[in-house]
């Protein structure tokens, strides 16, 4: 895993800042024009029906979302197993690349055999929290003798730990309340020199005052892990996402991250530079059109969306959705229709926590 990182690190000082630019400042970011009517859309929209032709015979590399593609909470969608191992069979390289902050690689893979995917190795997962650690190490943060604040959970923790930053906050600084009354005031560490913000199930006032004050008054770097809206802590509903804490911390400091997650192109000029592969014979599969598709169209890479996460036929196929995947289908067992894998059912899948 350091190897990776020490890899990761040196492609950033090539890529610089352009894979850490606050997202609505991105040239790209709208991508395509909004249609005049949701079948214009629908004509810029195919619906996946021959997988072997339009997307097995031009992909070496599938770039795997894993909540709401490969599981949701901790339920294993039907089918995935027998799924990816039909990729592998077919010569097929396969990454799994999540926003979700909360675990740290060695806890994803865990994840991955808990779930009898062991035969995926942790050299094929990244996490939104490994990025933000590369981007520390890249910087040569460590050498400032600085502090990272953490908002977040023990994923970032753990992928700080193994690079040796110090940090504070995170689990720590759950339940903790900051003194309100007459004459109130927090006191923060002068040592912190970047707040991380990453989705944090515990999040209260203490910590967004600690973010608040930190960026404003000493002046810290903002970071994200990632804006996205909406997550899977169970299969029920969907949950509000790391987008809900950023956006505290961006409300009250009127300041934008620097965003580590997709869709920056980090992830991808990293395995690109790694592994020498040809972008246009890349797929990013995902269930997210804001993220995943836009990962996937900001970076050259074609895109297919699945139906079996937060995004449904309807909003993709919306009038106000103005962004298109190459294809559309329902889940990743569709690759292989009518060649015996089992079908996945959204309906089927059942209980689960967070990713």
């Amino acid at each position: 895993m350091r190897f990776s990182r020490n890899v990761l690190s040196s492609l950033l000082l090539i890529v610089g800042t352009r894979a850490f630019s606050p997202i609505p400042n991105r040239a790209s970011f709208g991508l395509i024009s909004r249609p005049s009517s949701s079948s214009a859309l629908n004509a810029n929209v195919l619906k996946l029906s021959n997988p072997q032709r339009e997307l097995l015979d031009n992909v070496d590399v599938f770039i795997f979302d894993c909540d709401g593609v490969i599981w949701r909470g901790d339920s294993l969608i039907p089918g995935i197993p027998e799924t990816l191992e039909r990729l592998r069979k077919a010569g097929k390289k396969m990454f799994f690349v999540t926003n979700n902050s909360t675990k740290s690689r060695a806890g994803y893979k865990k994840k991955f055999d808990n779930l009898g995917l062991s035969s995926v190795p942790a050299e094929e997962i990244f996490s939104s929290s490994f990025a933000a650690a590369a981007y520390f190490e890249q910087t040569n943060f460590k050498d400032t003798g600085k502090k990272v604040y953490v908002i977040g959970e023990v994923g970032i923790c753990e992928e700080l730990d193994l690079i040796g930053v110090p940090y504070i906050g995170g689990p720590d600084d759950a339940g903790k309340q900051p003194d309100m009354g007459p004459g109130g005031k927090m006191e923060i560490d002068e040592d912190v020199g970047a707040v991380v913000v990453g989705f944090d199930r515990t999040i209260n006032y203490y910590k967004i005052q600690y973010a608040q004050l930190a960026i404003n008054e000493a002046n810290a770097q903002f970071i994200a892990t990632n804006l996205d809206a909406v997550t899977h802590l169970t299969d029920a509903q969907e949950w509000a996402g790391n987008g809900s804490m950023v956006g505290a911390i961006k409300g009250c400091t009127g300041k934008e991250p620097l965003v580590v997650g997709k869709p920056s192109p980090l992830m991808i000029d990293y395995l690109e530079k790694k592994y020498g592969m040809d972008r246009s014979r890349i797929c990013m599969v995902g269930d997210r059109l804001d993220t995943d598709v836009l990962f996937g169209k900001d970076n050259g890479l074609q895109s297919v969306l699945v139906l079996s996460g937060v995004t449904s036929e309807q909003k993709l196929l919306s009038q106000e959705n103005a962004i298109a995947p190459d294809y559309y289908t329902e889940t990743i067992n569709d690759f292989f229709a009518g060649a015996g894998v089992a079908e996945a059912s959204v309906a089927s899948v059942s209980g689960g926590s967070t990713a």
